[in-house]
């Protein structure tokens, strides 16, 4: 009986003790974690190719391209020539009416006879008045009469071969003549106008030095490199790929625009014809070029920096990389160095990482 009332007697004891114990649900004492939560990161792969490279639209010219005219004022009466007719040097490419410039060459001719006429009298004069002064016929003042028309008929004379020689190659001007070998590019006026002296008539260009012709803004100018280099193709044969080589930059930016004209040279084996419009984008597969996105770069100690991704089979951690930019157009940023082709770089949320944090599988942006 006494182990009994000894058991019941812990029991009261003990129970009150328990009572005051809380509930876990109110436990409020603070435990640090100590796994961080691994994020998934929106990236991209740095290469100078693909969707996220940006291509240029432009035209196909040739380096050397004269805009003829005619030097005289007339009706245009054939236009021997079309769009696209390749000419040889010497050729004959339009006409204009010869019958006024004849007329006009045949009444220089006229003139120049009328007025050597002149000379030749006031000539004879100056010399019958010379031995009448000599004999004391003829008085100082008569002489000197004589030798004033003489030299004036003289000057007459000289005035009229030299409208001949103007009237002759005006009626020479009236033939277009093709100054070099080359192609027909462009078309301003039909037979029949009637031009002024220098109102264009076509355009003729080579065909040995082609360029593709290309506009861009200011912003992309200022970054750009000297040495840089294009890819240059058509979007009907995107697999035919050809490089080009920056050659020069408009110095005066358009009025229009704002932006500034930039010349490539093709190599002489480019299949681009004259006129073909073409898309160009920087760098070659041997000489990338490699951009990313704006959103990428922050700033860290006064520098650029992107995150790039190591990733380690299932693991992967962000590293902080200085990097060059230079070149920005449409919200991508042409690299110079920092980044290599095929780096994984974080695109969003890039002010919210740290060095070594790790990160999560890659989605796309």
């Amino acid at each position: 009986m006494k182990p009994v009332l000894a058991l019941l007697a812990a029991l009261a004891v003990a129970a009150p003790a328990r009572a005051l114990d809380l509930p876990a649900w109110l436990d409020f004492s603070s435990h640090a974690e100590d796994a961080v939560p691994i994020r998934p990161v929106v990236s991209e792969i740095v290469e100078d190719r693909g969707e996220d490279a940006r291509w240029i639209p432009g035209v196909v010219a040739s380096r050397t391209q004269v805009t003829m005219a005619f030097q005289t004022l007339g009706r245009m009466t054939s236009r021997n020539v079309d769009l696209g007719d390749r000419v040889r040097q010497g050729d004959v490419l339009a006409n204009l009416a010869a019958e006024d410039l004849a007329a006009t060459t045949r009444a220089a001719e006229a003139a120049l006879a009328a007025a050597e006429v002149q000379r030749d009298t006031a000539r004879l004069t100056l010399e019958r008045t010379e031995a009448l002064a000599a004999r004391n016929v003829a008085t100082d003042a008569q002489l000197e009469e004589a030798q004033r028309a003489a030299a004036a008929a003289e000057a007459g004379a000289e005035q009229a071969r030299s409208a001949l020689v103007q009237a002759q190659d005006a009626q020479g001007f009236a033939r277009m003549i093709a100054p070099f070998s080359g192609v027909v590019s462009a078309v301003y006026e039909a037979p029949g106008s009637v031009l002024g002296a220098g109102t264009p008539v076509l355009q003729l260009s080579t065909e040995d030095q082609r360029e593709a012709v290309i506009d861009l803004p200011e912003s992309v100018l200022a970054g750009l490199p000297d040495d840089v280099v294009f890819t240059v193709w058509q979007r009907t044969d995107p697999d035919r790929q050809v490089r080009a080589v920056l050659d020069r930059i408009d110095p005066i930016a358009d009025a229009a625009t704002r932006t500034r004209r930039l010349y490539l040279t093709l190599p002489p084996d480019s299949p681009f014809r004259l006129g073909a419009l073409i898309r160009a984008r920087l760098g070659t597969a041997s000489e990338p070029a490699l951009t990313l996105s704006s959103a990428a770069i922050f700033q860290r100690d006064g520098a650029p920096h992107a995150w790039r991704v190591l990733r380690e089979g299932e693991t992967a951690h962000v590293q902080a990389v200085r990097i060059t930019p230079t070149a920005d157009f449409q919200g991508r940023v042409l690299i110079r160095e920092g980044l290599e082709p095929g780096d994984e770089v974080v695109i969003r949320g890039v002010n919210s990482l740290a060095d070594g944090q790790p990160v999560g599988p890659r989605v796309q942006p």
